[in-house]
């Protein structure tokens, strides 16, 4: 079996959002949450990368807000996104299934 393709915070990323369409500011909570925290321009640069690699796709809400506007990202998952995602857990449970039983 090839190499994953993700790291563990990609990984967790992907996984964060699975099915659903989350914003960015609850995706940051959730990851937070589970031990990766990461700034607010790493974590902006990670998402873009993993939309560049079209792992994501992301969209930009404008809410306007007592004079002003909010602007929120939104993420989903690609199909890419879920394969990488499923390709990438398949990976670690063989894994962990082959040194279980090398002993």
């Amino acid at each position: 079996m090839n190499q994953p393709i993700l790291s563990a915070l990609q990984f967790a990323v992907l996984d964060a959002i699975g099915a659903a369409r989350l914003k960015g500011s609850d995706l940051r909570e959730s990851l937070r949450k589970n031990g990766f925290l990461k700034s607010g321009p790493a974590f902006y640069q990670l998402m873009a990368r993993l939309e560049e690699s079209r792992f994501i796709s992301a969209e930009t809400e404008s809410t306007p807000m007592q004079g002003f506007t909010l602007k929120e990202r939104f993420y989903r998952l690609t199909g890419e996104g879920h394969k990488a995602l499923r390709d990438t857990l398949a990976f670690y449970q063989s894994s962990a299934l082959a040194s279980a039983f090398a002993t």
